[in-house]
C-alpha cells in the first residue's frame, strides 16, 4: 500500500482538501485498497479542529466528503509515509528541517504542483484570508495537480489509476 501525506500550515484549508480530493479519486477508481492518505500541518495552530467551513463548503459543492480533524506532523509520519506532499515551499522546507532534526532520510518530498506539467507557480496559495473564490481557486489547482500526481503514481508505483 502506498501511503501519501498532504501537508500545509494549519491543516484546515489546503491539505485536508487535497486529502479529500485524493481519497475521492481513488474511491471512484476502486483503488482504496492500494492507497492510504492523511493530511497534517507543520504548525500547531488548529490541532483538533475541523477543516475551515469554507473548505467544507467547497468540497461539498463537488460532492467530496471530508472526515478530518487538524493535526501536526510528527516523527512517525516522516518514517511511515511514502510520499510527503507539501502545499508550498515554506511547508516543504519545514518538512525537510524535521527530517534533518530526526536523522531521517526521505526521497519523496514534493510540492503538489510539481506534478502539473504546465503551471505558473509551484505553490498552492493559502486561501485562509480570502473569500470563497480563493477556496474555489485552490480546489481547481488541487483537483488538477492530484490528477497528475495519480499519473505519477501509475508510472512510478506500478499502480493503475
Amino acid at each position: 500500500m502506498v501511503k501519501v501525506l498532504f501537508v500545509c500550515l494549519g491543516n484546515i484549508c489546503r491539505s485536508p482538501l487535497a486529502e479529500a480530493i485524493f481519497n475521492h479519486k481513488i474511491n471512484q477508481s476502486n483503488l482504496i485498497h492500494k492507497f492510504s492518505s492523511d493530511s497534517c500541518g507543520t504548525s500547531d495552530y488548529h490541532i483538533g479542529e475541523l477543516p475551515d467551513e469554507r473548505t467544507l463548503n467547497c468540497a461539498a459543492k463537488y460532492g467530496i466528503p471530508i472526515q478530518h480533524r487538524a493535526r501536526q506532523i510528527n516523527r512517525v509520519d516522516l518514517r511511515d509515509f511514502d510520499y510527503l506532499i507539501a502545499m508550498d515551499n515554506s511547508n516543504k522546507k519545514n518538512i525537510s528541517t524535521l527530517l534533518q532534526n530526526h536523522n531521517i532520510n526521505h526521497d519523496r518530498i514534493f510540492l503538489i504542483r510539481e506534478f502539473q506539467p504546465e503551471t505558473d507557480s509551484l505553490e498552492v496559495p493559502d486561501p485562509y484570508y480570502g473569500g470563497s473564490e480563493c477556496f474555489e481557486e485552490v480546489y481547481g489547482i488541487l483537483n488538477d495537480a492530484i490528477e497528475h500526481f495519480l499519473e505519477h503514481l501509475r508510472k512510478h508505483e506500478g499502480t493503475y489509476v
